[in-house]
């Protein structure tokens, strides 16, 4: 498999959120490069599954920034909504409400009829464990991908969230994650 290097409709999405992103824009930049390249590994997709992973990957921890929480997916979700509608794409909305809200199940999503929704889910997991789950993905796909859009911070960034989240919640989980 060939790594993609350039996604036009991820760049363009992206690109209007650079002012929230601010200095953590390409560590989230090369977040979702490695999970789009991960998810099209892992799921054989149409062009239209292409987009489809494209904008979710966009949205999908976006909430982060935009209304600076933990509790992410609520807004993470309703910001791909609002695109998905403006962009006259609401007939995608269920299944990349899906993608976004179920991205951090712990279990395995069973849903046949929308195969991205697990393919994303394991995507987002392959990159966020580092690599060390692969849901059988040749690790030197993985190490190439890794290397073509390198971490630049991401995951110090989220550390510094979860340890904000545990420092108030000891024991609970955090918000974003669902079994």
């Amino acid at each position: 498999m060939a790594i993609e290097i350039h996604l036009p409709l991820l760049e363009e999405i992206l690109h209007g959120w650079r002012p929230q992103l601010g200095e953590d824009y390409n560590a989230y930049r090369n977040h979702l490069y490695r999970m789009a390249n991960f998810c099209f590994a892992l799921h054989q997709v149409t062009a239209e599954d292409r987009q489809k992973v494209e904008i979710a990957a966009c949205f999908h921890d976006l909430g982060i920034w935009s209304d600076g929480t933990v509790d992410y997916l609520p807004p993470s979700v309703a910001l791909a909504s609002q695109y998905l509608q403006q962009n006259g794409l609401a007939h995608w909305q269920v299944e990349i409400e899906l993608m976004i809200d179920l991205h951090h199940k712990l279990r395995r999503v069973d849903l046949p009829q929308m195969p991205l929704v697990e393919a994303f889910r394991k995507a987002d997991l392959v990159d966020l464990s580092l690599g060390v789950v692969t849901f059988g993905l040749p690790r030197d796909l993985i190490r190439a991908v890794k290397a073509q859009f390198p971490n630049q911070g991401f995951h110090k960034r989220l550390m510094k969230l979860a340890g904000q989240w545990f420092a108030k919640h000891p024991v609970s989980p955090p918000p974003f994650l669902k079994w």
